[in-house]
């Protein structure tokens, strides 16, 4: 991911050249408002993205990021913007089992990340998926048929160099037999941004707190490089405030 810039905390802590960012949340702090921003940020400074929407329709993510001064119906009519809209995946039994499907899916993502390198408005392309928990679902509790998928749109951040940014629920895999996505996500990335509530309850000024860890991205340098990076955040319609605890005016 590519250093925005702006002076917030998050693109701070985030830093820069990370391949593989993953979000957490759960009920009592939801993070989509992290994949608004990262998804805004994509799009900057000439880059593209192909956005895998489970949770809400083309139509929701709109909305929201005009409120931030970002136009997606432009960036799709200008194909910087690649909206897969998922609800219905996989689809019926006609169109192949599960795992056809998952192929189906990732061609389409390859040829449009070798189309952003070799174009003539080549720039930095971005997979995000919102959200992994939901692609479990869709299909159908095959965890492996998810984590083949996953691995494949891993190995484009290194032999294409572009970002994959997952969304994924924390709090609905506190079943330790069934952590295993959430474990593989935490283990190739980059990044990890949780996003919890506030221990101390809720404040009418803050609606909870975020948890970066940065891993570093160079092979044996990964362990020396971790840091983690602890503030609070206020989600607005345009965007979010994020503040150290007791710095809020």
């Amino acid at each position: 991911m590519e250093e925005y810039g702006g002076g917030d905390l998050l693109s701070e802590a985030m830093g820069s050249a990370a391949r593989v960012v993953v979000v957490e949340d759960c009920v009592e702090a939801p993070g989509a408002f992290v994949l608004h921003l990262l998804l805004k940020r994509a799009l900057a400074s000439g880059g593209a993205a192909a956005f895998l929407a489970l949770a809400q329709p083309f139509s929701h993510y709109d909305r929201v990021l005009r409120k931030m001064g970002c136009n997606l119906s432009l960036h799709r009519r200008n194909e910087r913007l690649h909206f897969f809209e998922l609800l219905g995946f996989p689809g019926g039994a006609r169109e192949g089992t599960i795992a056809d499907r998952f192929v189906q899916l990732y061609n389409e993502i390859q040829r449009l990340v070798e189309a952003n390198r070799t174009g003539e408005n080549a720039g930095q392309f971005t997979v995000i998926i919102d959200d992994a928990s939901l692609l479990e679902i869709v299909a159908l509790g095959s965890v492996n048929d998810v984590l083949d998928f996953l691995h494949y749109c891993f190995a484009l951040t290194s032999e294409m160099n572009c970002t994959l940014v997952v969304l994924i629920h924390e709090d609905i895999y506190a079943d330790e037999e069934n952590i295993g996505l959430l474990l593989h996500l935490r283990y190739i990335a980059d990044l990890v941004i949780k996003a919890a509530p506030l221990s101390t309850g809720l404040a009418a000024d803050v609606h909870g707190q975020l948890s970066v860890v940065n891993k570093g991205t160079f092979g044996e340098q990964r362990a020396k490089a971790q840091k983690v990076w602890n503030f609070h955040f206020k989600v607005k319609e345009n965007g979010a405030d994020f503040f150290y605890p007791g710095t809020r005016h």
